[in-house]
């Protein structure tokens, strides 16, 4: 197994600082302006996301969501993030890196949303630049990982321009919007 002596695991309140956005973990606080933003984004995010539960908007749900949220850093297998528009203060979408594989592989999954208002202003771009900065010296990472659709230009776009290279193609790799859909997968070493 490979040493991480030098790796010190980010807290849960760990703050990393984009350009235009700062990352910063959900709270149970966040809950009103949350579902605000994703119901407005709904027509927007169902069709790239898996379904949405019952539930989805229920202050339950979202504090039992941050509980986990919480729980996987504990666990150092996944660090969820809301991202925070630098001028505004609000909440405008997430960035999570999961599945995260130590030993000698040293690798995470990411994942993001927007919520449908700020797409296309360079904030992800941002989100996802900031991340890659920090992958190695706070989350001791050698590389990520991300899939999109094979239709979701807009996804594979970004991943490209952060320097994500295409690497392969899932069959069924996730059920999206209650279906079993194809992704596209790409790759980055951040070392």
């Amino acid at each position: 197994m490979t040493s991480l002596s030098w790796f010190r695991k980010p807290s849960a309140h760990h703050v990393l600082q984009g350009e235009k956005i700062y990352l910063r973990a959900p709270e149970v606080a966040d809950f009103e302006e949350w579902a605000h933003l994703r119901h407005l984004s709904r027509d927007f995010l169902e069709p790239w996301e898996p379904s949405w539960s019952a539930d989805e908007f229920s202050r339950m749900a979202f504090r039992m969501r941050v509980k986990v949220y919480q729980q996987r850093v504990r666990d150092d297998d996944a660090y969820t993030y809301f991202l925070i528009d630098q001028r505004s203060g609000k909440l405008i979408g997430g960035l999570s890196l999961s599945h995260i594989r130590r030993g000698v592989s040293q690798a995470a999954t990411l994942g993001y949303w927007m919520g449908a208002p700020f797409v296309r202003q360079g904030s992800m771009s941002d989100a996802i630049k900031t991340v890659l900065a920090a992958a190695k010296p706070v989350f001791g990472l050698h590389r990520l990982e991300a899939a999109c659709l094979p239709r979701n230009e807009a996804s594979r776009r970004l991943l490209l321009k952060r320097g994500f290279e295409q690497e392969g193609f899932a069959k069924a790799y996730v059920k999206i919007a209650g279906q079993w859909e194809d992704h596209v997968l790409f790759g980055r070493v951040v070392d």
